[in-house]
């Protein structure tokens, strides 16, 4: 069922309703008290306290869209996503969400968020394949682990435009959580399996491992989705100017973000499809880097497909080749090179001579799976430290 609320005159009516949302109490069992409001209030209360004053602001017809997609007893879950106007550098703020029944209201939580899991894993409306994505520790990104899993979202081996570089999902906000990317065949794909939801017209959101979700904007012929498992590279749409839930387009593209753990998080500093992203000076400048080589705004994204978690790129600091070692060390036997911008896999890492790179300097060299060692100043991992343990 779709549920839609204009935003004026709610907020008093559920506050008064004293609503039960995400960390306002303690989980409690299930009572006979007749709940006060319903489900899509609910969401829809919650919904707006999380909405940006300054996207309010730009909202000239301010509404929400619930839509309770599974219910059972006293359980219901959906998507919920505030809508916004069609300017430019706005875009609507969407969620999934997990509803209980409890003690006369109910209790409501995000995806990202630790409840959210918590409620899952309970749930008879979650399937077991969703239940084990939700079930992905979140904030594994702390202390430095930037590693995503994630190819570009388009077919690996293609290359398209980097049209704008590492903004917000709402333009100059801050973190900038998300790049603009057209060409190729303009098929949006997947940049690591999950589950996929649609969240509107155009707008498609998929759960990932780790904490980590990405969002899709702008698509025509997006899929409809209501938690399907999706592979990495699995159609999502193409690439396209819909607004239907708001913001503005002027040219085919789909506005890609990056989030973990219930918020939009900085691209800059991920691998995605072998590439590390990094912030300019301003919204939607930046770049991209690859190895040692670097594409701008304007520039092409070759998609690699994911770096695996215990793998690494190359980045001999100015292209050319990096010498492997007999053992963690310069002064250990040549065993040949590999070329800037490679991939490789590291088996386990010691400490040897210390080595200055694009990053610093650092002692850490790593073995890889062919025997030979490389110093880790010239590769990235996206990780401070071992990638697969130590020798």
């Amino acid at each position: 069922m779709v549920y839609v609320r204009r935003w004026a005159g709610i907020t008093t009516a559920l506050l008064a309703a004293d609503l039960l949302v995400a960390g306002t109490a303690a989980h409690a069992a299930p009572a006979p008290d007749p709940v006060k409001v319903s489900v899509e209030d609910a969401v829809t209360a919650k919904l707006l306290g999380q909405v940006s004053a300054t996207a309010a602001e730009h909202t000239d017809a301010p509404e929400t869209r619930v839509t309770v997609t599974r219910r059972a007893g006293t359980w219901a879950f959906g998507t919920a996503v505030a809508l916004t106007s069609h300017e430019k550098d706005v875009h609507p703020t969407g969620a999934i969400f997990i509803a209980r029944a409890e003690a006369g209201t109910w209790r409501v939580h995000f995806d990202g968020e630790a409840g959210f899991n918590e409620l899952a894993a309970e749930s008879p409306v979650v399937n077991q394949q969703e239940k084990g994505v939700f079930a992905g520790t979140p904030g594994i990104m702390a202390g430095g682990d930037y590693r995503t899993g994630m190819a570009l979202p388009f077919a690996v081996g293609q290359t398209w435009t980097m049209t704008s570089g590492p903004h917000g999902w709402n333009g100059y906000e801050a973190p900038y959580s998300s790049v603009d990317l057209a060409g190729g065949d303009q098929v949006v794909r997947a940049a690591r399996a999950g589950t996929a939801y649609t969240m509107c017209t155009g707008y498609i959101r998929v759960i990932h491992d780790r904490g980590y979700s990405t969002d899709y904007y702008h698509l025509w012929s997006s899929i409809s989705v209501n938690g399907a498992a999706v592979g990495q590279g699995a159609y999502l749409g193409t690439t396209g100017t819909d607004v239907t839930c708001g913001g503005a387009a002027t040219g085919r593209h789909v506005h890609f973000a990056l989030r973990q753990n219930s918020a939009y998080v900085g691209i800059a500093g991920h691998s995605i499809g072998k590439w590390e992203f990094a912030n300019g000076g301003a919204a939607y400048q930046g770049s991209a880097r690859h190895g040692s080589a670097t594409a701008g705004v304007g520039g092409g994204l070759y998609n690699h497909g994911a770096l695996g978690f215990n793998q690494a790129v190359v980045d001999a600091n100015g292209g050319g080749t990096l010498t492997k070692r007999s053992g963690p060390g310069s002064g250990h036997a040549a065993l040949g090179s590999v070329s800037d911008g490679a991939t490789v896999t590291v088996s386990c890492s010691a400490n040897g001579t210390s080595h200055s790179g694009r990053y610093g300097t650092t002692s850490l060299w790593n073995r890889l799976s062919d025997g030979a060692w490389v110093s880790d100043a010239y590769l990235w991992t996206g990780l401070t430290g071992p990638v697969n343990g130590w020798c």
